[in-house]
């Protein structure tokens, strides 16, 4: 079973409706025991980073999420979720991520060319880095999905495994060990993106 994890921010039913095309069971839910008997984790996220930080942390989910990433249990950020992974972002502010990864985020008009529209958003091709990774064996390099995001994730040079060009080579995948995020939406990205929820829930157990 997959938990989506729901603390107040998200595409949670269009994501459970994803899983479902996938024929895999999928549980929207804020309860700990439920997410702790889940075999994968998925950490949704629209909005605010500081306003999702903030409700992760009142919930007491990010020690929860925390405990499960140690165990070995594989998580997936989507879109804000992604950023959270990360030691901290400068979206308006300073503010703590998960530090799941090493790396921070950034506004994307510290890089893009300045005639570019913010957000990033709409269609693009994913370029992989260092390979292909397992997340994506069911796709090809260059083929697109749908992005939304007026921030990026820098300074995680090691973990990333796709970008998105946007005059720029923006994050769009990142990896390490049993913790993956998408900076893309996989739930909107139509076939391409099933079958990215479609390799994440194949993955093996991490051993920790």
């Amino acid at each position: 079973m997959i938990a989506i994890i729901d603390y107040g921010v998200g595409n949670l039913f269009s994501l459970k409706s994803s899983f479902a095309l996938i024929g895999q069971d999928a549980l929207v839910t804020g309860e700990k025991s439920l997410i702790e008997k889940a075999d994968k984790i998925i950490l949704p996220g629209v909005g605010a980073f500081e306003d999702a930080a903030k409700k992760l942390h009142s919930s007491g989910l990010d020690d929860c999420v925390r405990e499960q990433v140690g165990k070995g249990k594989y998580l997936m950020g989507i879109c804000l979720g992604m950023q959270l992974l990360f030691d901290k972002s400068y979206e308006y502010g300073e503010h703590e991520g998960l530090s799941l990864i090493t790396g921070e985020i950034r506004p994307i008009s510290d890089v893009i060319d300045f005639e570019l529209k913010i957000p990033h958003m709409g269609w693009n091709a994913l370029n992989f880095n260092n390979g292909k990774h397992p997340l994506f064996k069911y796709i090809n390099e260059g083929d697109c999905v749908y992005f939304v995001h007026s921030f990026y994730a820098c300074k995680c040079e090691d973990s990333i495994i796709a970008t998105a060009d946007y005059s720029y080579p923006l994050t769009a995948a990142v990896a390490k060990d049993n913790v993956i995020g998408c900076q893309f939406h996989p739930e909107k990205s139509g076939d391409i993106g099933l079958k990215i929820l479609k390799s994440f829930c194949e993955m093996e157990d991490f051993q920790c």
